[in-house]
């Protein structure tokens, strides 16, 4: 299983808009057969219903999305907090995906995380 370090591609956003918006702060991706397991940890002020992280998404360097994992309800007392995703068939040649992370009020986070793959079957 490889880690990665967060990396930001954000400029000139408020601080409190950085405050309030999901980040991913750590991920893991492992691959068994021909598919992947990602899993996501993320971080969000969640308030209740009304103001939670609601999802996250895998794309490509293109910005292509390749995975997408609902979250169906906040998570107050939960922080940070690991979501998974199992399943992803990622295209052949990727040495990377990006992770974004979304809420319900504010939607796709601006700030995206590098998430290194390395093929164990390969």
């Amino acid at each position: 299983m490889l880690k990665a370090a967060p990396t930001l591609l954000v400029a000139c956003l408020p601080l409190a808009a950085l405050a309030d918006g999901p980040q991913v702060t750590d991920a893991t991706a492992q691959q068994t057969g021909g598919s992947w397991r990602i899993d996501v940890t993320l971080s969000h002020p969640d308030t209740g219903w009304n103001h939670y992280a609601d999802g996250w998404r895998l794309l490509d360097m293109e910005g292509n999305v390749l995975g997408l994992r609902e979250l169906a309800h906040p998570h107050v007392n939960e922080q940070p907090f690991t979501r998974s995703l199992a399943g992803v068939t990622l295209p052949e040649g990727l040495d990377a995906v990006l992770i974004q992370a979304r809420c319900n009020v504010d939607g796709w986070s601006e700030a995206t995380y590098i998430l290194p793959l390395a093929c164990t079957s390969c």
